[in-house]
């Protein structure tokens, strides 16, 4: 029996050692790769003093650097070099001359997406889901070559179903079909609704961001994009996923606030070629697509004609931030006003400081986000930059007639932008996302009027709103304060 004990012992004591050694060596993994200093020391200190709960969640958690997607882009490019001199060529003669004024907002744009603003677009603000499924569905029905689909969630109820039924239809049509979900935003998604879509001639597929040997530990990535493109003519993205609550009024949610925007002309084949990286990393094929003609914005649609637009995807393939300077941009470069809606406020110290140093050199600054919450923690951590954010002049709202989702910014007369990324760490770090950037008076007047009427019915919060609280409250609003580089 003594021996049995000293062999548990033993068996323990090395199994400690082994997991301290496995400890310092992902410390070693951390300093090498960490973006900053604060989340270097989280991390190693957590795991100096938790070894065996840290090491393990940093494997999950940690990683800010997605392996493997360039090479695969690379590997896209190198054997399809047609295509990408197709839309080359396609888009040379609609590339836009920014004058000084435009520079001054989306310039640095163009130098972080290695992409040009493009001209003669025509953009169409879609409020809400009933205005968004009905020009998405109406578009997948005219489809006559292809549709490309996209989206975070996906979920098998009414809207979920007529978005499928589309689908399989055209495909039945003969038309080229390619649709692409992320598995861990759709994970209640049936296997028989994906099984369908298959049969039917869809081209499905899982982003599938586990894929690889080394990238067995990337679950905390996502592919937050939501993209319709159909024939090369028209495109669409924003806040929206397939699903009912985005389009009726629910027990839960109260009414869905979102928004969405619809793209005729140049900009809707730069936005086709986010989704063909997005795609040949789920299938490792190219689709047949158009590339060498553009569906000229004649003016007869729903929205602003003559835009300048700059398709911008980001995400954690970057060498650098993108979503983090795309916001410091818009907020950097404001004169007079910059608002936002976003449906989670959880950023690191630099937008902060930015939105403070706009607010206090007199740009009017103003964050729309929701009263009601999806998700508890993100919902907590907000409470915790309120007297912070209105110390320095910055107005924060929060959206009460339902769930705000909304990722909208408009910056002074002309600049404004619609896409899938919240002002979180996650959207700037963690996930793949997309806007549609544009610069046009008119279309900036469409986004400041939806603005004015969201700003009517929300009421305007400061720091009381966290300091009124319990002091168990207030306790909940700090512990996820901590856990926001990873909401």
């Amino acid at each position: 029996m003594f021996e049995e004990d000293i062999e548990k012992f033993a068996l323990g004591t090395l199994l400690l050692i082994g997991w301290e050694i496995l400890a310092v060596a992902t410390i070693v993994n951390v300093v090498m790769k960490a973006r900053s200093a604060a989340g270097a020391w989280g991390w190693a200190m957590s795991m100096l003093a938790f070894p065996f709960l840290a090491v393990p969640l940093y494997w999950v958690l940690g990683r800010q650097q997605f392996n493997g997607y360039m090479d695969r882009l690379r590997e896209a490019q190198q054997a399809n070099e047609r295509v990408f001199c197709d839309l080359q060529k396609t888009l040379s003669v609609h590339f836009a001359d920014l004058t000084e004024e435009q520079k001054h907002y989306g310039g640095v744009l163009e130098e972080l997406s290695e992409r040009r603003w493009t001209k003669g677009n025509e953009v169409c603000l879609l409020i809400n889901g009933g205005m968004t499924y009905e020009a998405i569905f109406s578009a997948i029905e005219s489809a006559g070559e292809y549709i490309l689909a996209q989206f975070f969630i996906v979920k098998d109820d009414k809207v979920g179903n007529r978005f499928r039924e589309l689908l399989e239809e055209k495909a039945r049509e003969g038309v080229r079909v390619y649709f692409v979900y992320d598995e861990i935003g759709s994970h209640a998604l049936p296997r028989k609704y994906v099984r369908s879509l298959r049969e039917a001639g869809v081209n499905v597929h899982a982003f599938h961001s586990t894929q690889g040997p080394s990238n067995r530990f990337q679950i905390n990535f996502r592919n937050h994009r939501k993209i319709v493109v159909v024939d090369g003519r028209v495109g669409f993205v924003g806040g929206h996923n397939i699903g009912d609550e985005y389009r009726e009024e629910t027990e839960r949610f109260g009414a869905w606030r979102d928004t969405h925007v619809q793209l005729v002309g140049p900009s809707v084949l730069s936005l086709q070629m986010v989704f063909l990286g997005d795609y040949y990393w789920a299938a490792r094929a190219i689709p047949d697509l158009r590339w060498d003609q553009v569906t000229a914005a004649d003016g007869s649609g729903c929205g602003a004609g003559e835009s300048e637009v700059l398709t911008l995807p980001t995400g954690p393939i970057e060498t650098i931030e993108g979503g983090t300077i795309f916001f410091l941009n818009a907020i950097t470069r404001a004169k007079r006003r910059i608002w936002i809606a976003t449906p989670y406020f959880v950023t690191d110290e630099s937008i902060r400081s930015a939105l403070q140093m706009a607010a206090l050199r007199g740009v009017d600054v103003r964050v729309l986000i929701p009263d009601k919450p999806d998700k508890v923690i993100p919902w907590l951590a907000t409470f915790s930059y309120l007297a912070d954010m209105e110390a320095a002049g910055v107005r924060i709202f929060r959206y009460e007639p339902g769930f705000l989702h909304s990722k909208v910014i408009l910056v002074d007369e002309s600049f404004s932008s619609v896409g899938t990324a919240n002002l979180d760490n996650r959207s700037m770090r963690l996930n793949f996302e997309v806007s549609a950037v544009v610069l046009n008076s008119d279309f900036a007047k469409s986004v400041e009027s939806m603005f004015e009427m969201d700003w009517a019915n929300s009421r305007e919060v400061g720091g009381t709103d966290y300091l009124n609280r319990t002091v168990y409250f207030r306790l909940g609003v700090k512990l996820a304060r901590l856990a926001s580089p990873v909401l």
